[in-house]
C-alpha cells in the first residue's frame, strides 16, 4: 500500500511539473507572410513617394488624421480639433499616451517639426505650406496651425495617404533636411520595424508594438482602431511571379499583394485561395517625361507623347484581359468625383503624323532619349517595351535601360542630364486615391523644383490648382477642376495611359484586409 501511495504521489508530482513546464513555454508566434510588389530600399516615407515605402511608413508611423474607406479624413493621433470662425486658426490636441517605439512621448514639438519637413516635400503638403502662416505649440499635447487664408481641406491634407505621407517622427529625425533620407525607423505606430532581421532583397520584418493603444472606433480604410491581430508580419521578397504563385498555393505565403494578371485564373482555380480587391478606385498608368531637359522641356514634345501612344497597347501588354483595364484620358481618374476629360478629347486615338510634326516643331533632331525601367514589376517592364516601340515609330531615338526597381526609383529623383545618370522617360502607375484629386495627384503638380520627379513647370497650371483649393463650394471646385484639366491636357506633365484594377490574392484562412489606398496589415487575422 505504501508503495502504491508513493507511486501515485510521484505521478501526481510529475503531472504538475509537466503542466507547469508547458505553461512556461511561450505560445507560438502568429506570423503573417506577405509577398509585396517590390523590395523595400527607402525607409523614409517623407523623402520618397514610392508605394512600398508608403506601405512601410504606415506600418510604423502615424498621422494626425487618416482617410477612411471613402477617402474622408478622420482623427487618428488627435483627441480633438477645432477651427476659428474666420477659418484662419486650427487647434489640435493629441491623444494622451502616444509614445514612440523608444518610449519617448509624442509631443507637439515632434509634430510641428514633422509637418514642416513634409510640407517641403509633398504635393498636398506643399499646397498646405503655401497657406500656412505658422505653427505654435500651446503645450506638449496642443498646437495651433495659423493660415494666411482659409483652407477647408486642412484635415484632408493632414490625413494624406498618398505621395509623401505626413508621418509624425521624433523631432530629432524630423529636423533632417527634407532632401536627406531619414534612416532611423522610430515611429509610434502599431508595428515596429525589425532592423536586426531585415535582409535587403529577401525579407522585411515588422513586430507587433505591444505598447500601442488603438483608437476605440472600428477600422475603416486607414482610419479608426488599428488593432493588430498577429504577432509579426514578414514581407518575403519574391520578384518572380511564378515563385510567388507557387508559394501562395503551398501556403508558404499568406498574401500576394499584387499578383500578375496573367496568373489570376490559375490562382482562382487553386484550392484555398481567394482573389479580391482592396481599392475602391482603379490605378492610373502614366508615361512620365523629364521636363528639365530636351526634348521634353518643350510642351510640344510632351504633347507629341499623347498623339504617339495607344492606351490599349500599353494596358493589354501590362494587364492582359480587358476585364482588368479601361481607356481613360482623365488626369483625375475616370469614376472618381473629379474624373473630367475636359480638353483631352482629341487623344483617344493615336495620330502619328501629328506627333512627328510636334516633335519637329519642338526642335528635336534625333538625340538619344533614355527610357528607364525594370522587370521587377513585370507589367511596368512590358509597358516600357511598348513605349519604346511606339515612340520609335514617330522618330524618337529611344534607349531602353533596365535595372532593378529600387534603382529605377532612386534614379527618378536624379536631376542630372540623362547622359550623367539622369533620364528622359519612365512608365509607372499610381493608386486611384493618389491621382483622383488635384491636391494629391503627384504628376499634375507643375510647381517646378517643388514638383515630383520630372519637375514640370507651369505657373498657369499652378494658379488653376490654387483655384481648386480656394473654391468655396463643390460646384465651384468642380468648375475650377475642369479649367485646370484643360490646361494640363495642353501642357501634358505626363501622358495618361489609362487605368486598371489590381486585385490581391490570399489564403482562405486569412481575413480582415481593409479597403485602403495601400495594403495595411492591422485588422488582418490568420487562423
Amino acid at each position: 500500500m505504501a508503495v502504491c501511495r508513493l507511486v501515485t504521489a510521484l505521478l501526481g508530482t510529475w503531472t504538475l511539473l509537466a503542466t507547469a513546464a508547458a505553461a512556461a513555454q511561450p505560445a507560438p508566434q502568429k506570423v503573417l507572410h506577405v509577398a509585396p510588389h517590390a523590395d523595400l530600399k527607402t525607409l523614409d516615407p517623407v523623402s520618397a513617394s514610392i508605394v512600398i515605402t508608403r506601405m512601410h511608413g504606415l506600418m510604423i508611423y502615424e498621422t494626425l488624421f487618416a482617410w477612411d474607406e471613402h477617402l474622408q479624413p478622420k482623427p487618428e493621433m488627435l483627441e480633438s480639433f477645432s477651427t476659428s470662425p474666420d477659418g484662419l486658426s486650427w487647434t489640435f490636441t493629441l491623444r494622451p499616451g502616444l509614445r514612440f517605439h523608444d518610449g519617448q512621448p509624442v509631443t507637439t514639438r515632434d509634430v510641428i517639426a514633422s509637418l514642416h519637413r513634409w510640407m517641403a516635400r509633398d504635393t498636398i503638403g506643399g499646397k498646405l505650406g503655401e497657406y500656412t502662416a505658422g505653427m505654435e505649440a500651446t503645450d506638449a499635447r496642443t498646437f495651433v496651425l495659423k493660415l494666411k487664408r482659409p483652407m477647408a481641406l486642412v484635415p484632408f491634407a493632414l490625413g494624406s495617404a498618398v505621395g509623401q505621407i505626413p508621418a509624425i517622427m521624433r523631432e530629432a529625425d524630423a529636423l533632417t533636411p527634407p532632401t536627406t533620407q531619414v534612416t532611423t525607423t522610430i515611429g509610434s505606430g502599431p508595428f515596429r520595424f525589425n532592423r536586426d532581421e531585415w535582409r535587403s532583397g529577401a525579407k522585411v520584418i515588422y513586430d507587433r508594438n505591444p505598447d500601442y493603444v488603438p483608437r476605440a472606433e472600428p477600422p475603416s480604410g486607414l482610419a479608426g482602431g488599428r488593432v493588430v491581430k498577429v504577432d509579426r508580419v514578414e514581407w518575403d521578397i519574391m520578384p518572380d511571379p511564378a515563385t510567388a504563385a507557387a508559394a501562395l498555393q503551398t501556403g508558404e505565403i499568406d498574401i500576394w499583394e499584387q499578383p500578375s494578371q496573367d496568373l489570376i485564373p490559375t490562382l482562382r482555380a487553386g484550392k484555398g485561395i481567394k482573389v479580391e480587391s482592396y481599392a475602391n478606385l482603379a490605378n492610373q498608368v502614366m508615361l512620365r517625361p523629364n521636363s528639365l531637359y530636351p526634348p521634353f522641356d518643350n510642351p510640344k514634345a510632351r504633347l507629341a507623347l499623347a498623339y504617339a501612344t495607344d492606351q490599349a497597347e500599353f494596358l493589354a501588354a501590362g494587364f492582359g484581359d480587358e476585364t482588368w483595364w479601361k481607356h481613360c484620358d482623365s488626369y483625375f481618374v475616370c469614376g472618381s468625383p473629379n474624373g473630367t476629360t475636359a480638353g483631352a478629347e482629341g487623344y483617344a486615338k493615336p495620330d502619328l503624323a501629328r506627333a512627328r510634326r510636334l516633335l519637329a516643331e519642338s526642335g528635336y533632331k534625333g538625340e538619344k532619349v533614355v527610357l528607364t525601367t525594370s522587370n521587377d514589376l513585370p507589367a511596368i517592364g512590358r509597358m516600357a517595351e511598348v513605349a519604346a516601340d511606339e515612340l520609335k515609330k514617330v522618330g524618337l531615338n529611344v534607349d531602353l535601360q533596365y535595372s532593378d526597381w529600387g534603382t529605377v526609383t532612386t534614379r527618378q529623383m536624379n536631376r542630372n542630364p540623362p547622359d550623367q545618370g539622369g533620364w528622359n522617360l519612365f512608365v509607372t502607375y499610381a493608386s486611384g486615391a493618389t491621382m483622383q484629386s488635384p491636391l494629391t495627384n503627384i504628376g499634375t503638380n507643375m510647381a517646378c523644383e517643388k514638383a515630383w520627379a520630372g519637375w514640370p513647370c507651369d505657373a498657369e497650371a499652378e494658379r488653376l490648382r490654387g483655384a481648386v483649393v480656394d473654391a468655396p463650394n463643390d460646384a465651384a471646385r468642380m468648375a475650377a477642376t475642369e479649367a485646370l484639366h484643360r490646361r494640363l491636357a495642353e501642357m501634358q506633365p505626363y501622358r495618361v495611359l489609362g487605368q486598371f484594377d489590381q486585385p490581391y490574392a490570399r489564403r482562405d484562412n486569412v481575413k480582415g484586409v481593409l479597403a485602403a489606398p495601400v495594403m495595411v496589415f492591422w485588422n488582418v487575422e490568420k487562423n
